[in-house]
């Protein structure tokens, strides 16, 4: 069969996602082994979550509830905006997909920090515009750089903050600097995936004062903090105008029951919240000391991960501690040739990959 294949299709790179820890764990013929590759919390989701699926679990012949009331409410309520102003999604990728199908097109572009998040270059590709990548400044976003990149053809402008992969961060001060360099008539969307990490009080949070600015939209997810990675749940909060447009475009039961359920009943978990951002810094403050110890550089982080500099190939360093067990995150693809991205886990996940990155630096330079 020949197919026409779509020029705008042709000139995307697949994500690849990180491979499960089974299919790991058979390449390799290891067990047990730790994953600190994902930014995943490692204490799982929460307690009321998890009861929350069980209960749910004999209504699964119904569709799920195409306007998300409950979740959508519950969030409104923590943010103390209009319920019609959050749209909820199969992950906040999702939302970044429906966001490019809904404001952009041919001729149209959309400018993004690189490296960041790979699915702002895919999403604005699969909608036939033209992504401007805006190189970081020593592994931070440069706004004055992203803003000088806007021309007369963007439509929407990416940022990451904090950033993934390379854990900095942007004040308030400098957002709203930037903001003021940015025509009225574009969106600017803020993905803060991270942002319950965060310890410095100086970060901008874009619902420290929602919907302040029509043109920002501000991205969450479940993902990260709340131990959901598996559900897909994200939401984003935007002007009615906007969300308004992604209802015109989204799958009409684009979050499963299930996911919807685990999400809202986790918003009650305070004391799981409070809990994984305690073990998250507190893992990540021991990891960058042992490996300050060690004499490696780790780079500043307002997240549950960040940057170690192993002074050699990171993929030989990565495929090593595969061997051990360890799995993390290699930077080549980045650009970060002697980097890996390491997140917090428990603490004897956290001390196994300190064990295993000793052993496997005293070894000298590893083979493949």
């Amino acid at each position: 069969m020949i197919l026409k294949i779509p020029e705008k299709l042709l000139s995307i790179a697949p994500y690849e996602p990180g491979k499960p820890i089974d299919e790991i764990e058979r390449e390799y013929g290891i067990q047990k082994s730790v994953k600190l590759a994902s930014n995943e919390n490692p204490l799982g989701p929460s307690p009321l979550a998890v009861e929350a699926v069980k209960q749910s679990l004999s209504e699964m012949h119904r569709y799920p509830d195409g306007s998300w009331h409950r979740l959508r409410q519950k969030i409104a309520e923590k943010f103390k905006v209009d319920p019609e102003t959050v749209i909820i999604g199969n992950g906040s990728d999702d939302i970044i997909a429906l966001l490019c199908h809904g404001f952009l097109s041919t001729n149209d572009n959309a400018v993004m920090p690189f490296p960041s998040f790979l699915m702002y270059d895919i999403s604005v590709r699969a909608a036939g515009a033209t992504p401007v990548r805006v190189p970081l400044d020593n592994l931070a976003i440069d706004l004055d750089a992203v803003a000088e990149a806007v021309d007369s053809n963007t439509r929407m402008v990416f940022l990451t903050n904090p950033n993934n992969p390379t854990a900095s961060h942007f004040s308030s001060n400098d957002f709203q600097r930037f903001i003021k360099k940015i025509p009225q008539d574009l969106l600017v969307v803020v993905d803060e995936a991270y942002i319950e990490f965060v310890r410095d009080p100086d970060t901008f949070n874009a619902l420290d004062n929602p919907l302040s600015d029509p043109r920002i939209v501000s991205l969450r997810t479940f993902s990260k903090v709340y131990g959901l990675a598996g559900f897909r749940v994200g939401y984003g909060i935007m002007d009615k105008s906007v969300a308004n447009i992604l209802h015109r475009v989204r799958q009409p039961f684009n979050v499963n029951s299930l996911a919807q359920v685990a999400a809202a009943a986790a918003m009650d978990d305070v004391d799981f919240l409070n809990t994984s951002i305690r073990v998250m810094h507190q893992g990540v403050d021991f990891l960058r000391a042992e490996l300050s110890a060690m004499g490696l550089t780790t780079h500043p982080t307002q997240t549950n991960f960040f940057l170690v500099d192993v002074a050699q190939d990171a993929r030989q360093v990565f495929q090593a501690l595969l061997r051990q067990g360890i799995i993390v995150r290699a930077m080549n693809a980045y650009g970060f040739d002697t980097c890996l991205r390491v997140n917090a886990g428990t603490e004897s996940e956290n001390r196994a990959f300190i064990q295993a990155l000793k052993k496997v630096l005293a070894g000298g330079s590893p083979k493949e």
